[in-house]
């Protein structure tokens, strides 16, 4: 049942839905590019990624200073439907904006 709760806790806000479909078009982001793509301060970003990482959505990888996130492969069937129907959604997405010298 938490778990449950975490999933659908982190889909009720138009910020992570729209995050979710941006790293799920453009595949495994650095924090820093997805802080410049959306004009987002660091701590805010960080929050939702930690809500949406905790929610099983999203997996990090840490290389040294830098963190990359990414869709969290393989998915249950709840979150893998979750992704689907938030890819039909039309969203106004920000334009790719890397920063990152290791992408």
């Amino acid at each position: 049942m938490e778990n449950f709760l975490k999933t659908t806790s982190a889909l009720n806000d138009e910020t992570r839905i729209k995050l979710l479909q941006f790293i799920n078009l453009h595949g495994e982001l650095c924090v820093c590019d997805l802080e410049k793509s959306f004009d987002m301060i660091q701590s805010r970003l960080s929050r939702h990624l930690k809500i949406l990482k905790e929610a099983s959505f999203l997996s990090v990888k840490r290389e040294g200073r830098w963190a990359f996130y990414q869709i969290r492969k393989p998915q249950d069937a709840f979150r893998d439907e979750c992704l689907k129907e938030i890819m039909y959604l039309n969203l106004a997405l920000p334009e790719l904006k890397i920063i990152c010298k290791n992408t």
